[in-house]
């Protein structure tokens, strides 16, 4: 008996340390990527100061007056991912209450596999239908001379940031014991007020998670925004205007600038900002989960 506890209770310690070496890893992976990132960003900081980072006009080959400013790129990207997420979110996990409370079993059998099939989907056929079937339907809606802008960037995004929500939010809210649902029933509840005040709430972290998930699907996405946002360096001043991301202009300019110059390390200072968008929004959805754990204990 004693044995068999002695050598569970190494295996326990075997498993903590594995998960610890992993975090471990992946912490050190992050900050390696960072460094490399700030060691090619920095000769361009260097030689033209931060402050024209700050600048709204790119145009790092201007034979007139070369300006390396990232904020409308900053802007666009924003614009796009914002827009993608206020409409994925409250679309997916909709779609995601409805399929684990609502839909028949068959009924989810056959559109869960469906929606996740769609992740499959390679995001230059995405871009493509955009392209070719979106853009025209929004230069008739909004009567405008392209429809290639950040209206159309958003929607894709959100179609491609929906099978990730969806997924991770039904398993959730799948996962919320039934005693509770049962319970709130049991004191009067209808099955639609259960769901909202009971099941959704309970699920709450799987759903930021998957809401996390999304957010960086639609900040990371380059190939769709390159094809159908307009690809426009310049400050937008609403939905309609063409916008160019900061990933697309790291996907169309890194493999034509001439290694070491000045324009080569500013796309490195455009891929830190990216990551440092990135790792505070991560980083903020993770205290406010936790002050909210805390409010519901």
């Amino acid at each position: 008996m004693q044995k068999r506890r002695f050598v569970s209770r190494i295996k326990e310690q075997a498993i903590e340390k594995f998960f610890l070496l992993n975090g471990l890893f992946a912490i050190l992976v992050l900050a390696g990527i960072f460094l490399l990132l700030l060691a090619q960003a920095w000769p361009a900081v260097k030689e033209l100061g931060l402050k024209a980072f700050a600048a709204s006009r790119w145009e790092p080959t201007s034979p007139v007056r070369e300006s390396h400013g990232i904020l409308a790129l900053l802007v666009g990207t924003m614009m796009v991912s914002v827009g993608a997420m206020l409409l994925a979110v409250p679309l997916g996990i909709a779609t995601a209450a409805w399929l684990a409370d609502v839909a028949h079993a068959r009924v989810r059998e056959v559109v869960k596999p469906v929606i996740e099939l769609l992740a499959a989907i390679p995001s230059v056929v995405v871009g493509f239908l955009g392209l070719v079937v979106l853009s025209p339907f929004l230069a008739r809606l909004f009567n405008t001379s392209s429809g290639l802008n950040a209206v159309n960037g958003s929607i894709l995004l959100a179609v491609m940031a929906l099978p990730t929500i969806i997924s991770i939010s039904e398993d959730a809210i799948t996962a919320v014991p039934q005693e509770l649902k049962s319970a709130s029933l049991a004191l009067g509840a209808n099955k639609w007020q259960t769901l909202i005040r009971v099941t959704v709430p309970s699920a709450l972290s799987g759903i930021i998670a998957a809401v996390m998930l999304g957010m960086g699907r639609a900040i990371g996405e380059t190939m769709t925004v390159l094809m159908v946002c307009g690809n426009a360096a310049a400050m937008p001043h609403s939905y309609l205007d063409p916008v160019r991301t900061m990933t697309a202009t790291i996907a169309i300019e890194l493999g034509e600038t001439v290694q070491g110059s000045t324009h080569y390390h500013s796309l490195f200072v455009i891929a830190a900002v990216l990551f440092i968008i990135t790792f505070l929004f991560n980083l903020i959805s993770d205290v406010v989960l936790q002050r909210y754990q805390k409010v519901m204990r």
